[in-house]
């Protein structure tokens, strides 16, 4: 669970003007491409493509398309009716009929409820995991299946199903939640997820983990890449993602693509890479699955880089089973010598940290850091995306062979030039000092939290011995995230920062401190519905750090104040001691690394319940009204570049090319016709 997710509220788009790759004047590039609901779609460039060599242009070709082809392996696993749904909708939507009725109001809402289901990757909100309804009638719908004559076109599969269709889409009672993380209550049962058979408990699913758990010194994730359902007898099996298993026909294509890049890989260790992940896809084999991570981390001499896969466990509700995701990088050269100048530090980091010693690493091992240019996002990176990502996720291969940490830099950039001249900072800093500290040092604040995030925070610390990675069950992704953002908050502050030149002064961190606080106090509310609980494990890391540090500031080092601004009373952050907000992370550092180390279970709930969990609805409520004022999207994700192959008379590759005009609709459309591979029920 080692990825960051964009926390500034206040990354809203507009269009800006920014110097392009092949010009030498300003040239507007358009950031933002589409507006729905709660979203935002942006564009992101790719600088430095056109420089690279022909053979890493191939290689990011293929690993491009390798990414693609898993597209309908992320929607079936966030729920067993999305590709059925998503493929009726699309079916409706280019038809002539709706071509002819487009226009009318129910038509318009049908689009954006379409547009909806493209961004989540299924019919659940991407980040709260709350089923949303179509807006368009029920009746109309219908009316249009029928009048489009669509329902003749369509797979059986879907006409068999088309009245359950109806009901999941239309019915709020049916699969309400695609991830649920209530205490209590049957959390497999209770979720939407596909991760899990029909019928199969929480109670069944953890009994057969725990029957298969591998306890080899090179331990195998057991349930990584698999999905647990109930036989004809009533008994648990396993089915395996691989080719000839579940997800095999899409998994074929990744290796006939990976099989290409293969023969274009920069180096020997790269080609090892490839060659395992084609052999993990083949056979399900987790033992391959290490040998792939292995080789993956210590591949550090390629500039062309790429995840590929079952990776992140987040939406699983028992933390088990990985979402299948990709993202094809190549190194910025430049922006990484500040990745590399933390990552070389780590030992000082983990020594100076206020974690208990006997927690601590007595050696930092390979924490590999780069910063990247992200050149394709697919599955769960995408429309929505991490900024950056810290893997492998197996402690025991992290420990031995270290770990790779990237900072997505393009995006990054896209965000902040998006988010200029929003008025966010003037509707909720609380004045002048602080908005002109931020504008002048948050960006830096920002990359370098998620540097340190990223490259020291997940790489620290070590597991007592005996303790299971599963230790901490549902609550071991806000739990993992809040020690790694906590490690990050305390070193943000820390003088040796100034030394090493990555801030300019002592002052820089207070911008940084400001937004993280504010947003996990108040500006994060935007992004939940009134009444809702925090479900999502990013966002409750955030509340349960700013919670916490809120309650336990008893010399009012941080506070809410309510202060009269245009007409209306209003709630401020106010931060009356920075260092003493500093002493607080520190101390809620030292008790989550305990709690991680050493595998409380009971303490990770009373803590993540506590602070985390619950919200004022009273200034949930403000919030939302000050937000809505701005017209503001909380949530942003991305449109792809188009990578186009030229080739010669021979049919060998030339260049390749890159374009950024794609809009939002003809990319999902064209991924849905071009990358369609698996059957609607699987």
């Amino acid at each position: 669970m080692k990825k960051t997710i964009i926390t500034s509220i206040a990354a809203i788009g507009l269009i800006a003007a920014i110097v392009t790759s092949c010009t030498c004047k300003q040239q507007p590039f358009p950031y933002t491409v589409d507006k729905f609901y709660d979203l935002e779609i942006l564009r992101y460039q790719v600088p430095g493509f056109e420089q690279l060599s022909l053979q890493q242009k191939q290689l990011i070709f293929y690993l491009s398309e390798a990414a693609l082809q898993g597209r309908d392996i992320l929607f079936d696993q966030n729920g067993r009716y999305n590709l059925r749904i998503r493929r009726l909708c699309e079916a409706l939507y280019t038809s002539e009929w709706y071509n002819q009725h487009r226009a009318e109001a129910d038509a318009v809402l049908f689009e954006k409820y379409l547009k909806r289901v493209w961004f989540s990757n299924g019919i659940h909100h991407h980040y709260s995991s709350d089923k949303f309804l179509p807006e368009c009638s029920q009746v109309w719908f219908m009316q249009a299946c029928e009048e489009s004559g669509i329902l003749s076109a369509v797979s059986v599969d879907i006409r068999d199903t088309y009245e359950e269709l109806l009901a999941v889409m239309f019915d709020p009672s049916v699969m309400p939640k695609r991830t649920t993380q209530v205490s209590g209550e049957d959390l497999v049962a209770g979720s939407a997820g596909n991760y899990y058979g029909e019928g199969v408990t929480q109670a069944e699913a953890e009994k057969w983990y725990a029957q298969h758990k591998d306890n080899s010194p090179e331990p195998m994730w057991i349930g990584l890449n698999s999905q647990l359902v109930k036989n004809a007898d009533g008994e648990i099996e396993e089915r395996v993602y691989k080719v000839g298993g579940l997800y095999g026909e899409a998994l074929q294509r990744v290796n006939y693509w990976l099989e290409k890049a293969l023969t274009v890989a920069e180096n020997d260790q790269q080609a090892q890479v490839i060659r395992h992940l084609i052999d993990f896809n083949r056979t399900g084999d987790l033992k391959t699955f290490n040998a792939y991570c292995i080789a993956w981390v210590q591949d550090l001499a390629s500039q062309v880089d790429f995840v590929n896969g079952f990776t992140e466990t987040y939406t699983d509700p028992l933390g088990i089973t990985g979402t299948w995701e990709s993202l094809v990088n190549f190194k910025d050269m430049e922006a990484t010598k500040r990745a590399q100048l933390i990552s070389s530090n780590a030992q000082w980091f983990e020594d100076h940290s206020t974690t208990d010693s006997l927690y601590k690493k007595e050696e930092v091992k390979g924490v590999s850091a780069k910063v990247i240019t992200a050149a394709i996002l697919a599955g769960d990176c995408y429309p929505a995306t991490p900024i950056g990502i810290n893997l492998p996720n197996a402690n025991w291969i992290r420990k031995e062979y270290g770990s790779k940490s990237v900072t997505i830099d393009n995006l990054m950039h896209a965000y902040n030039e998006a988010a200029k001249g929003s008025g966010f900072n003037e509707e909720f800093m609380i004045d002048t000092y602080t908005r002109e500290l931020y504008n002048q040092y948050g960006a830096q604040c920002g990359d370098l939290h998620t540097d340190l995030h990223e490259c020291v925070g997940h790489g620290s610390g070590k597991l007592m011995p005996g303790v299971s990675k599963d230790a901490l069950k549902e609550h071991a992704s806000t739990i993992e995230e809040a020690r790694a953002d906590l490690f990050g908050l305390y070193y943000l502050a820390d003088p040796k920062l100034v030394e090493l030149g990555l801030l300019p002064n002592m002052e820089a961190y207070k911008a940084g401190y400001y937004q993280q606080m504010m947003n996990g106090l108040m500006t994060q509310l935007v992004r939940i519905l009134p009444g809702d609980d925090i479900e999502e494990s990013h966002m409750r890391n955030r509340q349960l750090i700013a919670n916490w540090v809120y309650q336990h500031a008893e010399n009012k080092e941080v506070e809410l104040v309510v202060l009269p601004r245009e007409g209306e009373k209003k709630t401020y952050l106010r931060i009356n001691d920075y260092e003493g907000v500093r002493r607080l992370f520190g101390e809620l550092l030292r008790e989550i690394q305990r709690i991680t180390s050493e595998g409380d279970y009971e303490a990770a709930k009373q803590m993540v319940e506590t602070y985390a969990v619950k919200v004022n609805a009273e200034l949930h409520e403000e919030v939302l009204a000050r937000y809505a004022k701005l017209n503001l999207s909380p949530y942003k994700g991305f449109v792809n570049p188009v990578y186009t192959a030229v080739f010669d008379v021979n049919g060998n590759i030339t260049d390749v090319k890159i374009d950024f005009t794609e809009g939002y609709i003809e990319q999902h459309l064209r991924y849905s016709r071009d990358y369609s591979l698996l059957p609607d029920i699987n």
